[in-house]
Protein backbone atom coordinates (compact mmCIF):
# COMPACT_ATOMS: atom_id res chain seq x y z
CA UNK A 1 0.00 0.00 0.00
CA UNK A 2 1.18 3.34 -0.59
CA UNK A 3 1.77 6.33 1.83
CA UNK A 4 0.08 9.23 1.08
CA UNK A 5 2.14 12.25 0.08
CA UNK A 6 4.07 11.60 -2.58
CA UNK A 7 3.86 14.15 -5.06
CA UNK A 8 3.16 13.35 -8.80
CA UNK A 9 5.74 14.44 -11.31
CA UNK A 10 8.17 15.72 -8.70
CA UNK A 11 11.77 14.08 -9.10
CA UNK A 12 14.22 13.59 -6.21
CA UNK A 13 18.00 13.92 -8.19
CA UNK A 14 20.30 12.13 -5.83
CA UNK A 15 24.30 12.88 -6.74
CA UNK A 16 27.21 10.82 -5.80
CA UNK A 17 30.90 10.64 -6.91
CA UNK A 18 32.82 13.63 -8.63
CA UNK A 19 32.20 17.42 -9.75
CA UNK A 20 31.53 15.89 -13.30
CA UNK A 21 28.59 13.81 -11.76
CA UNK A 22 27.55 17.36 -10.76
CA UNK A 23 27.34 18.73 -13.64
CA UNK A 24 25.44 15.78 -15.55
CA UNK A 25 22.66 16.26 -12.40
CA UNK A 26 22.76 19.95 -13.06
CA UNK A 27 21.17 18.97 -16.74
CA UNK A 28 19.03 16.56 -15.81
CA UNK A 29 17.85 19.15 -13.52
CA UNK A 30 17.29 21.73 -16.04
CA UNK A 31 15.98 19.51 -18.91
CA UNK A 32 13.19 17.98 -16.30
CA UNK A 33 12.32 21.82 -15.34
CA UNK A 34 12.21 22.85 -18.46
CA UNK A 35 9.43 19.89 -19.08
CA UNK A 36 7.41 20.89 -15.99
CA UNK A 37 8.70 18.41 -13.27
CA UNK A 38 8.96 19.59 -9.88
CA UNK A 39 12.31 18.67 -8.97
CA UNK A 40 14.60 18.29 -6.01
CA UNK A 41 18.49 17.97 -5.76
CA UNK A 42 19.20 15.14 -2.97
CA UNK A 43 15.71 16.23 -1.23
CA UNK A 44 15.83 15.38 2.50
CA UNK A 45 11.71 14.41 2.16
CA UNK A 46 10.54 11.26 0.94
CA UNK A 47 7.70 12.70 -1.05
CA UNK A 48 9.21 12.57 -3.89
CA UNK A 49 6.71 10.09 -7.06
CA UNK A 50 10.17 9.44 -9.27
CA UNK A 51 14.03 9.03 -7.43
CA UNK A 52 17.24 9.57 -10.15
CA UNK A 53 20.43 8.02 -8.69
CA UNK A 54 23.55 9.02 -10.88
CA UNK A 55 25.91 7.30 -9.38
CA UNK A 56 29.60 7.04 -8.71
CA UNK A 57 31.94 3.71 -10.22
CA UNK A 58 35.36 4.91 -9.58
CA UNK A 59 36.54 2.86 -6.55
CA UNK A 60 35.11 0.03 -4.39
CA UNK A 61 34.07 3.08 -1.65
CA UNK A 62 32.19 4.80 -4.30
CA UNK A 63 30.63 1.58 -6.01
CA UNK A 64 29.76 0.49 -1.89
CA UNK A 65 28.30 4.19 -1.37
CA UNK A 66 26.40 3.92 -4.65
CA UNK A 67 24.88 0.48 -4.22
CA UNK A 68 23.61 1.32 -0.77
CA UNK A 69 22.02 4.51 -2.12
CA UNK A 70 20.26 2.41 -5.15
CA UNK A 71 19.27 -0.14 -2.10
CA UNK A 72 17.89 2.54 0.18
CA UNK A 73 15.94 4.03 -2.52
CA UNK A 74 14.46 0.35 -3.68
CA UNK A 75 13.29 -0.55 -0.14
CA UNK A 76 11.58 2.69 -0.03
CA UNK A 77 9.68 1.94 -2.95
CA UNK A 78 8.84 -1.38 -1.60
CA UNK A 79 7.61 0.25 0.68
CA UNK A 80 5.39 2.36 -0.86
CA UNK A 81 7.35 5.89 -0.53
CA UNK A 82 8.25 6.16 -4.24
CA UNK A 83 6.80 5.14 -7.48
CA UNK A 84 10.12 4.83 -9.48
CA UNK A 85 13.80 4.41 -8.91
CA UNK A 86 16.04 4.97 -11.95
CA UNK A 87 19.85 4.48 -12.05
CA UNK A 88 22.18 6.46 -14.41
CA UNK A 89 26.32 7.47 -14.02
CA UNK A 90 29.19 5.23 -14.19
CA UNK A 91 28.21 2.40 -12.03
CA UNK A 92 24.83 2.04 -13.74
CA UNK A 93 27.13 2.90 -17.38
CA UNK A 94 29.28 -0.20 -16.29
CA UNK A 95 27.67 -2.84 -14.25
CA UNK A 96 23.90 -2.15 -15.33
CA UNK A 97 23.52 -5.66 -16.97
CA UNK A 98 24.31 -7.40 -13.43
CA UNK A 99 22.74 -4.78 -11.25
CA UNK A 100 19.58 -5.39 -13.30
CA UNK A 101 19.81 -8.77 -12.15
CA UNK A 102 20.89 -8.26 -8.39
CA UNK A 103 18.55 -5.14 -7.80
CA UNK A 104 15.73 -5.95 -10.18
CA UNK A 105 13.25 -3.37 -8.80
CA UNK A 106 15.07 -0.76 -10.22
CA UNK A 107 13.01 0.17 -12.79
CA UNK A 108 15.93 1.08 -16.03
CA UNK A 109 19.46 1.39 -15.60
CA UNK A 110 21.27 4.36 -18.07
CA UNK A 111 24.57 5.14 -19.15
CA UNK A 112 26.65 8.10 -18.73
CA UNK A 113 25.96 9.15 -22.35
CA UNK A 114 21.93 8.69 -22.52
CA UNK A 115 20.16 11.46 -21.13
CA UNK A 116 17.66 11.34 -24.30
CA UNK A 117 16.97 8.15 -23.44
CA UNK A 118 16.68 8.75 -19.68
CA UNK A 119 13.91 11.82 -20.83
CA UNK A 120 12.26 9.43 -23.07
CA UNK A 121 11.59 6.99 -20.12
CA UNK A 122 10.49 10.03 -17.90
CA UNK A 123 7.80 11.08 -20.83
CA UNK A 124 10.06 14.74 -21.50
CA UNK A 125 11.52 16.09 -24.31
CA UNK A 126 15.17 16.74 -24.32
CA UNK A 127 15.25 20.48 -25.57
CA UNK A 128 17.97 21.40 -27.72
CA UNK A 129 17.07 25.12 -26.94
CA UNK A 130 18.00 24.28 -22.93
CA UNK A 131 21.88 22.78 -24.14
CA UNK A 132 24.15 25.08 -22.62
CA UNK A 133 21.64 26.40 -19.88
CA UNK A 134 22.27 25.11 -16.59
CA UNK A 135 20.39 25.44 -13.08
CA UNK A 136 22.55 25.20 -10.10
CA UNK A 137 23.17 23.08 -7.49
CA UNK A 138 26.14 24.98 -5.75
CA UNK A 139 25.73 28.17 -4.53
CA UNK A 140 25.00 30.85 -7.53
CA UNK A 141 28.25 32.48 -7.44
CA UNK A 142 30.50 29.10 -8.41
CA UNK A 143 29.80 27.23 -10.99
CA UNK A 144 31.87 23.97 -12.47
CA UNK A 145 32.02 24.41 -15.98
CA UNK A 146 32.58 20.26 -17.69
CA UNK A 147 35.06 21.17 -20.70
CA UNK A 148 35.06 17.77 -22.44
CA UNK A 149 34.07 14.18 -21.46
CA UNK A 150 35.69 11.15 -21.87
CA UNK A 151 39.61 10.22 -21.75
CA UNK A 152 42.24 9.45 -24.42
CA UNK A 153 44.74 8.18 -21.42
CA UNK A 154 46.19 4.76 -21.04
CA UNK A 155 46.70 4.71 -17.43
CA UNK A 156 47.03 1.23 -16.19
CA UNK A 157 44.65 1.47 -12.60
CA UNK A 158 42.33 4.06 -14.37
CA UNK A 159 38.24 2.71 -15.51
CA UNK A 160 37.29 6.30 -16.63
CA UNK A 161 37.75 5.00 -20.00
CA UNK A 162 35.36 1.90 -19.36
CA UNK A 163 32.95 4.20 -18.60
CA UNK A 164 32.81 7.76 -19.79
CA UNK A 165 34.63 6.71 -23.34
CA UNK A 166 36.97 8.28 -25.58
CA UNK A 167 37.86 12.01 -24.68
CA UNK A 168 35.52 15.01 -26.82
CA UNK A 169 36.28 18.36 -26.03
CA UNK A 170 33.30 20.50 -26.24
CA UNK A 171 33.28 23.80 -28.80
CA UNK A 172 34.91 27.58 -26.97
CA UNK A 173 31.61 28.76 -28.88
CA UNK A 174 29.58 26.42 -26.88
CA UNK A 175 31.36 26.56 -23.78
CA UNK A 176 31.75 30.66 -23.76
CA UNK A 177 27.83 30.64 -24.17
CA UNK A 178 27.34 29.02 -21.38
CA UNK A 179 29.39 31.28 -19.22
CA UNK A 180 27.78 34.10 -20.32
CA UNK A 181 24.42 32.59 -18.94
CA UNK A 182 26.20 31.69 -15.77
CA UNK A 183 27.46 34.94 -15.45
CA UNK A 184 23.98 36.92 -16.10
CA UNK A 185 23.00 34.94 -12.79
CA UNK A 186 25.38 36.06 -10.39
CA UNK A 187 28.42 33.36 -11.00
CA UNK A 188 31.35 34.67 -10.36
CA UNK A 189 33.79 31.80 -9.96
CA UNK A 190 34.19 29.36 -12.71
CA UNK A 191 36.22 25.61 -12.20
CA UNK A 192 36.94 23.61 -15.26
CA UNK A 193 36.48 20.36 -15.22
CA UNK A 194 36.98 17.35 -17.36
CA UNK A 195 39.06 14.11 -16.85
CA UNK A 196 41.83 15.73 -18.63
CA UNK A 197 42.01 19.36 -19.12
CA UNK A 198 45.25 19.26 -20.98
CA UNK A 199 43.73 17.48 -24.15
CA UNK A 200 40.98 19.98 -24.78
CA UNK A 201 40.88 20.68 -28.44
CA UNK A 202 42.74 17.94 -29.83
CA UNK A 203 40.04 16.37 -31.35
CA UNK A 204 38.39 19.22 -32.66
CA UNK A 205 41.22 21.93 -33.14
CA UNK A 206 43.53 19.57 -33.72
CA UNK A 207 45.90 20.63 -31.37
CA UNK A 208 45.72 21.50 -27.46
CA UNK A 209 43.57 24.45 -27.04
CA UNK A 210 43.26 25.00 -23.43
CA UNK A 211 44.93 28.55 -24.20
CA UNK A 212 42.53 29.86 -26.37
CA UNK A 213 39.82 28.37 -24.23
CA UNK A 214 41.19 30.62 -21.63
CA UNK A 215 41.33 33.28 -23.28
CA UNK A 216 38.18 33.56 -24.74
CA UNK A 217 36.19 32.63 -21.03
CA UNK A 218 38.43 35.42 -19.32
CA UNK A 219 36.47 38.13 -21.49
CA UNK A 220 33.06 37.29 -20.27
CA UNK A 221 31.73 40.09 -18.14
CA UNK A 222 31.02 39.15 -14.80
CA UNK A 223 33.73 36.08 -14.39
CA UNK A 224 35.96 36.70 -11.76
CA UNK A 225 37.63 33.79 -11.09
CA UNK A 226 38.84 30.40 -13.72
CA UNK A 227 40.27 27.93 -11.66
CA UNK A 228 41.64 24.83 -13.28
CA UNK A 229 41.13 21.22 -11.99
CA UNK A 230 42.20 18.10 -13.08
CA UNK A 231 45.34 18.85 -15.60
CA UNK A 232 47.33 15.43 -16.94
CA UNK A 233 51.54 16.39 -16.56
CA UNK A 234 52.65 14.39 -19.33
CA UNK A 235 52.28 17.35 -22.48
CA UNK A 236 51.32 19.78 -20.50
CA UNK A 237 50.88 22.83 -22.11
CA UNK A 238 52.94 25.78 -21.03
CA UNK A 239 51.16 28.26 -22.62
CA UNK A 240 48.15 28.31 -20.33
CA UNK A 241 50.48 29.52 -17.76
CA UNK A 242 50.83 32.52 -20.17
CA UNK A 243 47.19 33.17 -19.91
CA UNK A 244 47.04 32.62 -16.36
CA UNK A 245 49.97 35.61 -15.95
CA UNK A 246 48.16 37.88 -18.72
CA UNK A 247 44.90 37.26 -17.14
CA UNK A 248 44.07 38.83 -13.84
CA UNK A 249 40.74 36.53 -13.53
CA UNK A 250 42.53 33.25 -14.16
CA UNK A 251 43.47 32.13 -10.53
CA UNK A 252 46.70 30.70 -9.67
CA UNK A 253 45.85 27.78 -8.85
CA UNK A 254 46.53 24.11 -10.64
CA UNK A 255 44.97 20.86 -9.60
CA UNK A 256 47.60 17.81 -11.16
CA UNK A 257 47.60 14.43 -10.18
CA UNK A 258 50.45 12.65 -10.43
CA UNK A 259 50.30 9.42 -8.53
CA UNK A 260 53.76 8.58 -8.03
CA UNK A 261 56.50 10.09 -6.77
CA UNK A 262 58.95 6.26 -8.17
CA UNK A 263 59.78 6.62 -11.85
CA UNK A 264 59.17 2.67 -11.85
CA UNK A 265 55.86 3.22 -10.13
CA UNK A 266 54.77 5.92 -13.06
CA UNK A 267 56.18 3.06 -15.67
CA UNK A 268 54.19 0.65 -13.87
CA UNK A 269 50.85 2.94 -14.02
CA UNK A 270 51.11 4.05 -17.86
CA UNK A 271 51.43 7.31 -17.13
CA UNK A 272 54.17 8.82 -19.86
CA UNK A 273 56.55 10.42 -17.47
CA UNK A 274 59.08 10.05 -14.99
CA UNK A 275 59.57 11.28 -11.67
CA UNK A 276 62.69 13.37 -12.89
CA UNK A 277 60.63 15.08 -15.83
CA UNK A 278 57.92 15.89 -13.13
CA UNK A 279 60.10 17.48 -11.21
CA UNK A 280 60.94 19.73 -13.55
CA UNK A 281 57.98 20.77 -14.69
CA UNK A 282 56.81 21.44 -11.55
CA UNK A 283 60.10 23.65 -11.44
CA UNK A 284 58.90 25.54 -14.36
CA UNK A 285 55.47 26.16 -13.27
CA UNK A 286 56.48 27.59 -10.26
CA UNK A 287 59.04 29.68 -11.69
CA UNK A 288 56.79 31.35 -14.71
CA UNK A 289 54.22 31.90 -12.10
CA UNK A 290 55.81 31.84 -8.45
CA UNK A 291 52.80 32.66 -6.39
CA UNK A 292 51.06 29.44 -7.64
CA UNK A 293 49.19 27.24 -5.60
CA UNK A 294 49.83 23.37 -6.73
CA UNK A 295 47.61 20.78 -5.64
CA UNK A 296 48.20 17.07 -6.37
CA UNK A 297 46.51 13.45 -5.62
CA UNK A 298 48.63 10.03 -5.02
CA UNK A 299 47.63 6.47 -5.10
CA UNK A 300 49.55 4.51 -2.86
CA UNK A 301 49.37 0.40 -3.11
CA UNK A 302 49.73 -0.33 -6.81
CA UNK A 303 50.76 -3.72 -7.50
CA UNK A 304 54.47 -3.33 -7.62
CA UNK A 305 54.77 -0.63 -5.11
CA UNK A 306 57.73 -1.83 -2.44
CA UNK A 307 58.29 -0.62 0.50
CA UNK A 308 61.60 1.07 -0.97
CA UNK A 309 59.23 2.74 -3.79
CA UNK A 310 56.73 3.72 -1.39
CA UNK A 311 60.11 5.94 0.34
CA UNK A 312 60.63 7.36 -3.25
CA UNK A 313 56.81 8.92 -3.42
CA UNK A 314 57.35 9.65 0.32
CA UNK A 315 60.61 11.68 -0.32
CA UNK A 316 58.97 13.51 -3.10
CA UNK A 317 56.38 14.90 -1.34
CA UNK A 318 58.35 15.75 1.35
CA UNK A 319 60.94 17.47 -1.37
CA UNK A 320 58.24 19.39 -3.93
CA UNK A 321 56.10 20.42 -0.84
CA UNK A 322 52.84 21.06 -2.59
CA UNK A 323 50.13 23.39 -1.46
CA UNK A 324 47.73 20.81 -1.36
CA UNK A 325 47.75 17.14 -1.20
CA UNK A 326 45.54 14.02 -1.43
CA UNK A 327 46.39 10.13 -0.96
CA UNK A 328 44.23 7.74 -1.47
CA UNK A 329 44.41 3.42 -1.90
CA UNK A 330 44.77 1.58 -4.95
CA UNK A 331 41.60 -0.12 -6.04
CA UNK A 332 41.43 -2.88 -7.97
CA UNK A 333 39.25 -2.16 -10.72
CA UNK A 334 38.32 -5.22 -12.97
CA UNK A 335 38.77 -4.99 -17.26
CA UNK A 336 41.69 -2.39 -16.28
CA UNK A 337 45.61 -3.00 -17.12
CA UNK A 338 46.32 -3.25 -13.55
CA UNK A 339 43.51 -5.93 -13.12
CA UNK A 340 46.13 -8.11 -14.90
CA UNK A 341 48.77 -7.66 -12.29
CA UNK A 342 48.37 -8.88 -8.50
CA UNK A 343 46.83 -6.69 -6.32
CA UNK A 344 49.81 -7.73 -3.66
CA UNK A 345 50.10 -4.82 -1.15
CA UNK A 346 47.76 -5.96 2.47
CA UNK A 347 44.77 -3.16 2.89
CA UNK A 348 46.82 -2.42 6.18
CA UNK A 349 49.56 -1.49 4.58
CA UNK A 350 48.05 0.34 2.39
CA UNK A 351 46.14 2.60 4.78
CA UNK A 352 49.42 2.85 6.63
CA UNK A 353 51.21 4.63 3.42
CA UNK A 354 47.89 6.58 2.83
CA UNK A 355 48.51 7.61 6.70
CA UNK A 356 52.04 8.42 6.37
CA UNK A 357 51.51 11.07 3.55
CA UNK A 358 48.44 12.65 4.31
CA UNK A 359 50.86 13.14 7.91
CA UNK A 360 53.51 14.39 5.87
CA UNK A 361 51.49 16.86 4.05
CA UNK A 362 49.78 17.87 7.36
CA UNK A 363 53.00 19.36 8.09
CA UNK A 364 54.03 20.76 5.17
CA UNK A 365 50.47 22.94 5.10
CA UNK A 366 50.62 24.00 8.42
CA UNK A 367 53.76 25.45 7.43
CA UNK A 368 52.91 26.95 4.02
CA UNK A 369 49.81 28.07 6.02
CA UNK A 370 52.09 29.91 9.10
CA UNK A 371 53.77 32.10 6.40
CA UNK A 372 50.44 33.59 5.44
CA UNK A 373 50.10 35.28 8.51
CA UNK A 374 49.78 38.81 8.22
CA UNK A 375 49.11 39.36 4.69
CA UNK A 376 45.86 40.01 3.06
CA UNK A 377 44.33 37.89 0.54
CA UNK A 378 40.51 38.72 -1.78
CA UNK A 379 38.47 36.19 -0.29
CA UNK A 380 34.95 34.94 -2.11
CA UNK A 381 32.50 33.72 0.44
CA UNK A 382 31.09 30.48 0.81
CA UNK A 383 28.58 30.29 3.92
CA UNK A 384 27.80 31.01 7.20
CA UNK A 385 28.07 28.30 9.68
CA UNK A 386 28.25 28.35 13.56
CA UNK A 387 29.87 31.99 14.77
CA UNK A 388 31.94 32.77 11.15
CA UNK A 389 31.38 33.54 7.66
CA UNK A 390 33.65 30.75 5.64
CA UNK A 391 35.21 31.47 2.18
CA UNK A 392 38.00 31.13 0.26
CA UNK A 393 41.02 32.58 -1.79
CA UNK A 394 41.73 32.62 -5.52
CA UNK A 395 44.43 29.24 -4.01
CA UNK A 396 41.72 27.00 -3.01
CA UNK A 397 39.09 25.19 -4.26
CA UNK A 398 35.30 24.35 -2.63
CA UNK A 399 35.46 21.45 -0.46
CA UNK A 400 38.91 20.36 -0.87
CA UNK A 401 41.20 23.32 -0.45
CA UNK A 402 42.16 25.54 2.88
CA UNK A 403 38.95 27.76 4.02
CA UNK A 404 39.39 31.49 5.88
CA UNK A 405 36.82 32.00 9.01
CA UNK A 406 35.99 35.49 9.76
CA UNK A 407 33.58 36.03 12.76
CA UNK A 408 30.25 36.48 11.88
CA UNK A 409 30.54 39.92 13.58
CA UNK A 410 32.30 41.32 10.83
CA UNK A 411 29.64 40.76 8.44
CA UNK A 412 30.21 40.45 4.73
CA UNK A 413 27.51 39.13 2.13
CA UNK A 414 27.98 35.54 1.06
CA UNK A 415 28.84 35.03 -2.85
CA UNK A 416 30.59 38.18 -2.40
CA UNK A 417 34.69 39.11 -2.14
CA UNK A 418 36.06 41.02 0.43
CA UNK A 419 39.65 41.56 1.65
CA UNK A 420 40.86 39.68 4.41
CA UNK A 421 44.00 39.80 6.67
CA UNK A 422 45.19 36.12 8.07
CA UNK A 423 45.51 36.61 12.20
CA UNK A 424 45.84 33.13 12.43
CA UNK A 425 46.80 29.66 10.80
CA UNK A 426 45.95 25.88 11.52
CA UNK A 427 46.83 23.11 9.19
CA UNK A 428 43.66 23.69 6.56
CA UNK A 429 42.24 26.72 7.68
CA UNK A 430 42.81 30.12 8.37
CA UNK A 431 41.18 32.64 10.34
CA UNK A 432 41.27 36.38 9.82
CA UNK A 433 39.88 39.88 9.77
CA UNK A 434 37.98 41.68 7.07
CA UNK A 435 39.59 45.19 5.99
CA UNK A 436 37.74 45.97 3.27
Amino acid sequence: MKTKGIVKNKVNIVTLGCSKNLVDSEVLYTQLKGNGFAVDHESKKDDSQIVVINTCGFIDNAKEESINTILRYADAKAAGMVDKVYVTGCLSHRYKDELSVEIPTVDAWFGTNELPRLLKTLKADYKHELVGERLLTTPAHYAYLKIAEGCDRPCSFCAIPLMRGSHVSRPIDELVKEAKSLAKRGTKELILIAQDLTYYGLDIYKKRNLSDLLRNLSDVEGIDWIRLQYAYPAGFPMDVLDVMNERSNIARYLDMPLQSGSTEMLKLMRRGITREKTEALIHSIRDKVPDIALRTTLIVGHPGETEALFDETYEFVEKMRFDRLGAFQYSHEDNTHSFTMEDDIDPEVKQERADAIMELQQGISAELNQQKIDKTFKVLFDRKEGGYFIGRTEFDSPEVDNEVLVPASQYVRLGDFAHVKVTSAEEFDLYGEVIS
